[in-house]
């Protein structure tokens, strides 16, 4: 499994798109909930699953026992 900065690039072109609708806030506060709505807005589109999930966490719990065995 192999992941990419594709979700992160896309997080970041949507902050960017967001602060430049509205250059001013009127405080530190009004931007960072500006943001936060911009997640969660965001999140909505992040549901899409991982194609041949159960082959790869049956590779990472040989490789990774200790650590993926928890959270099984």
């Amino acid at each position: 499994m192999i992941y990419t900065t594709n979700p992160i690039e896309s997080l970041n072109r949507q902050f960017r798109k967001t602060t430049k609708i509205k250059t001013q806030f009127p405080t530190d506060a009004a931007a960072m909930k500006m943001l936060y709505l911009t997640v969660v807005r965001m999140q909505e589109k992040w549901n899409s699953r991982v194609k041949n999930w159960g082959q790869i966490i049956a590779q990472l719990s040989i490789h990774f026992e200790d650590r993926v065995a928890r959270y099984l």
